[in-house]
């Protein structure tokens, strides 16, 4: 497991989009070798993204040979720990499935839906706990200090069906990237431990690569 600590949303957005672009161009896509990326919605990524289109529209990065699909119809990780939306006690063995959605849920979502908790959804499409631990890789984005418990459970607790984003402690290819907000409670130790592998992690998003033909 990794922990990637950047100082702010911005910079986390930007690490986690190169490594995404420089997975897919190592990976060699193809027309019989699709890299297929799994996409979770809500507003965390969405620096992300913005950073990958960029990448596109300047030629180094192409998504033709790309597979991507929405992990969840519409949010990522949640305050409480969930991830897609595998709320607190989904089974850490669950498959893709429908799922009652929790009133902290419903609340965080309204904004989709002009504030109007009438019009939220009560229920979701979303990949299992089991489905995303069948990913060769799995990459985590938490910022801001209203995700810091999350984070706290997600990193120094154990695997805990009532925190479902804790099962990828158990995932050999788990990174999660974060900003300095959403470290708030994490013991010191544990942020200057991470902070203090900066130099490797650094190492797997430079050089950008790119598939422009030199």
């Amino acid at each position: 497991m990794r922990l990637v600590i950047l100082d702010d949303y911005s910079l986390a957005s930007e690490w986690a989009a190169k490594y995404i672009c420089n997975r897919i161009i190592q990976f060699n896509p193809g027309p019989d070798k699709y890299f297929t990326l799994g996409l979770p919605t809500g507003s965390t990524p969405l620096g992300c993204y913005k950073k990958l289109i960029e990448y596109h529209k300047s030629g180094d990065l192409s998504f033709k040979y790309v597979k991507t699909f929405n992990m969840d119809e519409y949010v990522g990780i949640g305050p409480d720990g969930h991830i897609a939306f595998n709320e607190p006690g989904s089974s850490l063995l669950s498959r893709t499935r429908l799922k009652t959605l929790a009133m902290d849920t419903i609340l965080a979502n309204a904004k989709y839906f002009d504030g109007d908790l009438s019009k939220v959804p009560t229920m979701a499409l979303t990949v299992g706990v089991g489905t995303v631990m069948d990913s060769r890789e799995v990459m985590i984005l938490i910022t801001g200090a209203h995700k810091a418990f999350a984070l706290y459970k997600a990193i120094e607790e154990g695997v805990n069906h009532m925190w479902t984003v804790s099962a990828f402690q158990q995932h050999p290819r788990t990174i999660f990237v974060c900003d300095e907000d959403a470290t708030l409670e994490l013991r010191v130790k544990t942020v200057k431990y991470f902070k203090g592998l900066m130099h490797v992690h650094n190492k797997l998003v430079e050089p950008l690569l790119s598939m422009k033909k030199n």
